[in-house]
């Protein structure tokens, strides 16, 4: 999941008052908030590097490629509500991002073949051939950028977020 719901390139969150509100707050402050803006810190400054390089290296925005990564997961298609719903952003979004991708032949909407009256949106051959060189530098990029981390503590922070993740899923599903 990327933070921004839209195709555009400026949400302002790499503002410096943003990115080190989590290291000005106190001890008074409560640690999930903390926790909080401490993980969104990182998330942003990952995410905009990432989104910088793929612009400036395949003239891509990060929306489309996150769409693109979802359809590269489903080879059978996914309906635009369900594409809405993995990327966590509004159907006009998606809708607006798969027609670009469609008018560059990266993407083609296709009759559903559990409902003939609905669409799935695939990728083309040329867009699994353009998804699968993007993803294999993404991939790259996100190796280089936290190369720095000890193996140990990336081990420890996805033992600690998969476990985070568990709790947020299980609140979910009380509701």
């Amino acid at each position: 999941m990327h933070l921004n719901d839209n195709d555009n390139d400026d949400d302002g969150a790499d503002r410096p008052e943003v990115l080190d509100l989590a290291s000005r707050l106190t001890d008074d402050h409560h640690q999930s908030l903390k926790l909080w803006l401490r993980m969104l810190s990182c998330t942003v400054r990952i995410e905009n590097e990432i989104r910088a390089r793929l612009r400036a290296r395949f003239g891509i925005t990060l929306p489309r490629f996150d769409l693109m990564a979802q359809l590269e997961r489903h080879p059978d298609g996914l309906r635009m509500g369900e594409l809405s719903k993995r990327m966590m952003v509004t159907g006009g979004n998606v809708t607006g991002i798969t027609n670009q991708l469609e008018q560059e032949g990266l993407v083609a909407r296709v009759p559903d073949p559990r409902d003939g009256r609905a669409y799935s949106v695939q990728l083309t051959p040329a867009g699994r051939r353009a998804f699968a060189k993007m993803a294999q530098v993404h991939e790259e990029w996100v190796i280089e950028l936290l190369g720095d981390v000890p193996a140990d503590d990336k081990g420890r922070l996805l033992e600690l977020l998969t476990r985070m993740k568990g709790h947020l899923d299980a609140r979910e599903d009380e509701t």
